[in-house]
């Protein structure tokens, strides 16, 4: 399915789609592999779930995060809303500045 195509999808199916959801019962279609070209060579492995699970993905994200994210160390910065390695790095040299060496 196509991204333009999600929208008529759901209004044909969302009722059974959410019930399956619901009840537990959903199973993600598999991922799509694909091989991308890494930049000093070789390949790295890329899964590309369809636009449905994708969808999902996101609406159980987008849901969950706001649970958790107090939870989190501040000191996390992997896949994090509004953080980024950046900085990770900079908060690592403020700490080896700091005298910490661990």
């Amino acid at each position: 399915m196509q991204t333009d195509e999600l929208r008529d999808y759901l209004n044909g199916n969302w009722t059974q789609l959410r019930g399956q959801i619901l009840s537990g019962i959903y199973k993600p279609d598999p991922v799509r592999k694909v091989e991308i070209p890494k930049p000093q060579g070789g390949k790295r492995m890329l899964g590309i779930p369809t636009v449905l699970d994708r969808l999902i993905q996101q609406a159980v994200c987008q849901w969950l995060g706001p649970q958790y994210e107090g939870q989190f160390s501040k000191n996390s910065y992997g896949f994090r809303p509004r953080k980024n390695a950046h900085q990770a790095v900079l908060q690592g040299q403020r700490q080896l500045q700091e005298g910490k060496e661990w």
